[in-house]
């Protein structure tokens, strides 16, 4: 077979996609309401913030940093959506918008101390986690509704487009397929994307290039916080409800959605395509075990058990103990 046709069968996508397949096939054995299409494609709408998210905190990871601060934009973004509407007198539409700005105002922050400061990006946001959840909280006893009980009461116009299907496919899938395009345009078919990957490759050679690494740097996080607050928009439409603490439970499914992307850790390497199945290949984990009877409580065990091994096996791939291990097992035996 040819050497080309054969690298294009093993990519990694080709393995996301036979891994979603093998999950449904695997959940519908124990379960076969899985295999009915409206409950599958229904169920898309509850893990649709880690799609959007994870798209573009794969920008932030090619740099060769690091954003775990997603979950707490989400909280932020939705209780100013509420606060701007329901306190402020703002149109729900306005308030959406404003809020998109705080989103990518938290990322232009925490980019800019990455970047310009050179701090390293997990103290940098980890500390905008708690920052940005803890401004949450605070901003919600503002309003005139109790912070535990959330704001509800939107305009159906809001509530009605993330829950709403076109042709039985949902709409906030739809917003998905077309966030994956463009980012995918963005990254790797723009002069944008090709510095992205040169500053996470080496920096310092991409600044003698002309590029300038600090904005490429603090753009992507910039762009991580937009896609957070869009997500926060969505979510708070699907549920009918802004609250703080909206997207607590984020943070890992979404980086290892981005490393199970085959996105690499250290920088330099990625792909929004990855990205985009492998962020399905987690929602359809956590579906799936729902709908096998699991407790939500224990989701995290098999995401965090991905994001373990693919990590572990990237490093033994890239430092050959993969292959010194197969020689002495073929030796021994």
């Amino acid at each position: 077979m040819n050497r080309g046709v054969m690298k294009k069968i093993l990519r990694w996508e080709i393995f996301l996609v036979a891994l979603l397949a093998a999950e449904i096939i695997a959940f519908g054995a124990v379960n076969p309401r899985i295999f009915n299409p409206r409950v599958l494609l229904g169920s898309i709408n509850n893990f649709m913030p880690i799609c959007v998210i994870s798209l573009f905190v794969t920008f932030v990871l090619i740099t060769g940093g690091m954003d775990i601060q997603s979950g707490s934009i989400v909280g932020l973004t939705s209780i100013s959506i509420g606060l701007l509407w329901q306190d402020a007198g703002m149109t729900i539409w306005g308030a959406c918008a404003v809020s998109l700005l705080i989103g990518a105002s938290c990322g232009a922050v925490s980019g800019f101390i990455v970047a310009y400061a050179g701090v390293q990006s997990m103290v940098v946001t980890l500390g905008g986690q708690f920052l940005f959840s803890g401004i949450a909280i605070a901003v919600s006893h503002l309003s005139a509704t109790e912070s535990y009980k959330g704001i509800t009461g939107f305009p159906a116009s809001f509530t009605n487009l993330p829950k709403g299907q076109i042709f039985t496919v949902p709409n906030q899938f739809v917003i998905f397929l077309i966030l994956t395009v463009l980012a995918y345009i963005l990254l790797h078919r723009t002069k944008y994307g090709r510095r992205v990957f040169l500053v996470g490759v080496n920096p310092t050679a991409a600044e003698y290039s002309g590029i300038r690494s600090k904005r490429v740097i603090m753009s992507a996080y910039i762009l991580s916080g937009l896609g957070a607050a869009f997500a926060g928009v969505l979510l708070t439409g699907y549920l009918g409800t802004s609250k703080a603490d909206l997207g607590k439970e984020l943070t890992l499914p979404i980086i290892t959605a981005v490393v199970l992307g085959g996105t690499s850790n250290l920088g330099g390497k990625g792909s929004v395509a990855g990205t985009a199945l492998a962020a399905m290949v987690i929602g359809v984990l956590q579906f799936g075990l729902s709908m096998s009877g699991l407790s939500t409580q224990y989701f995290d065990v098999p995401v965090g058990l991905l994001l373990v091994i693919t990590v572990a096996g990237r490093g033994m791939a890239s430092s050959g103990a993969a292959a010194n291990l197969w020689r002495r097992f073929r030796d021994n035996s």
